[in-house]
């Protein structure tokens, strides 16, 4: 098992980008209500800079790593979502959503459906349909339906996130606690997204979606690092 520390000094530097571009977004703190190029550049710039984090590892990893492979094209949908929701008021939301429901389904398919944890998914279901039946009355038109099949993606992609979580004996693994507590805040990122824009609004709501949305960013990258095996490792395994 890999040590905290030892995890914080090789992967540490490769993010310092990161958090230097989510320090400038939070702090040019560009009005929301002028969308612009600029505007869109600063808001994806940290996810610009998880794709480096993911090639400075090689192209030769993401190759051998298909999960790797599949976060790093779910990490480009996800900078296209966040450019259509700089115009979300010009009538772009849909077309963010649909790119981030892009982006959940690449990162279920990165997790994997093993292990299957039918308790983990139960769970996951019941609060999806809790948090669908919470947002229903506020949901008029196509909304009503988009925002259930998202809610479904989502889950489904926090389910697989979570399954393989361990936090305790020989198999407890790091990336596996990264992918899960991702996933988490991702849900808790747009579920502030959808009350704030179909419900009421929500205190802070800019800051408390944009902070766990990077958090959540940050740390699915981080899952891809050594969390599943190279290519040829897992044709031995299925040839044996």
């Amino acid at each position: 098992m890999v040590s905290p520390v030892t995890v914080v000094k090789s992967e540490g530097p490769k993010l310092v980008p990161f958090f230097k571009a989510t320090c400038v977004y939070f702090v040019l703190w560009l009005p929301s209500s002028s969308p612009s190029w600029v505007s869109a550049l600063v808001k994806c710039l940290p996810i610009f800079c998880l794709w480096l984090f993911l090639l400075a590892h090689g192209l030769g990893f993401l190759l051998a790593h298909p999960s790797a492979t599949r976060i790093f094209v779910g990490l480009i949908f996800s900078a296209l979502g966040d450019a259509f929701l700089i115009w979300q008021d010009q009538g772009y939301f849909v077309h963010g959503l649909l790119m981030f429901a892009v982006t959940h389904m690449f990162y279920a398919s990165a997790f994997g459906m093993r292990p299957l944890a039918l308790r983990t998914g139960l769970v996951m279901a019941v609060l999806s349909g809790l948090c669908y039946a919470l947002l229903y009355p506020c949901l008029t038109g196509a909304f009503t339906y988009l925002v259930g099949v998202y809610m479904a993606l989502i889950s489904f992609m926090g389910w697989r996130a979570v399954a393989g979580l361990q936090l305790v004996g020989t198999a407890w693994r790091w990336t596996e606690l990264a992918a899960g507590s991702g996933a988490l805040l991702f849900i808790a990122s747009d579920l502030t997204i959808a009350l704030n824009k179909f419900c009421f609004p929500v205190p802070y709501s800019r800051a408390l979606i944009m902070s766990t949305y990077y958090t959540a960013q940050m740390l699915i990258a981080l899952s891809a690092v050594e969390s599943r095996e190279p290519v040829e490792d897992y044709r031995l395994s299925k040839a044996k």
